[in-house]
């Protein structure tokens, strides 16, 4: 595996497919710990909390559709999640999910996408089943978005403290701060939104999944409507 420093954002450019997975201490994990839970459904929460390398099977309602973060993870993944908590799904298709549907899916958890981001890898089964409920985002401060966030739809407000990053062709890094600290808002160039009327000293709403890479913490929204400049 490799990875490739911009602005100090590396991104993995190895198959998703991998045969092992390495934990904290540097343990090879294999992908075969695959306990009774995985065939059956289990809450994303509990999903969250098992070893890396732990087949589960969760179902959610998609907040982020089918290949929105392309840009950024390199693949064509899509985002889910229940009462409990939310996950990324890394496929290599396009599925085509859309916000809101229904998805019952069955991967392996690894962090093998974005370092640091915990999703599921290896996907051996993915069902959409009608719509599911509307997830609606979780108000945090700033300094708040963490691994506790890690995962869910979350709503932020704050200062644009810094000049808007050019990270292209990845993307756009805007950072914000309501007082409790800084956050990066990642915006992927794939999901097409425009950051050219943003600017220092604005604030702005924004709405997104609650992400990260290696040891920063980011939100990163899906969608033009999900920043908003409070006036």
């Amino acid at each position: 595996m490799t990875y490739r420093n911009h602005h100090g954002k590396f991104i993995a450019t190895a198959l998703l497919a991998l045969v092992f997975f390495s934990n904290a201490t540097g343990r090879a994990i294999t992908p075969t710990n695959r306990p009774a839970s995985a065939d059956k459904v289990i809450s994303i929460a509990e999903a969250r909390s098992l070893p890396l390398g732990t087949v589960v099977t969760i179902d959610g309602s998609v907040t982020v559709p089918s290949g929105a973060f392309s840009s950024s993870t390199f693949d064509q993944g899509f985002a889910i999640q229940d009462r409990t908590g939310g996950i990324y799904v890394s496929t290599s298709d396009n599925l085509g999910f859309a916000l809101r549907q229904q998805v019952r899916v069955t991967g392996t958890l690894a962090d093998t996408v974005l370092p640091g981001l915990l999703v599921l890898v290896n996907i051996t089964d993915v069902k959409a089943h009608g719509s599911g409920p509307k997830v609606r985002p979780l108000p945090v401060a700033t300094g708040d978005v963490s691994d506790e966030t890690e995962g869910t739809l979350v709503r932020v407000t704050g200062t644009i403290t810094q000049p808007i990053v050019n990270d292209l062709p990845f993307g756009f890094i805007v950072v914000i701060n309501d007082g409790s600290g800084e956050v990066n808002i990642f915006v992927c160039a794939s999901t097409g939104i425009d950051v050219s009327g943003l600017s220092p000293g604005q604030t702005i709403a924004v709405t997104g999944f609650s992400g990260q890479f290696a040891d920063h913490f980011e939100v990163d929204p899906r969608l033009q409507s999900d920043i908003k400049v409070v006036l």
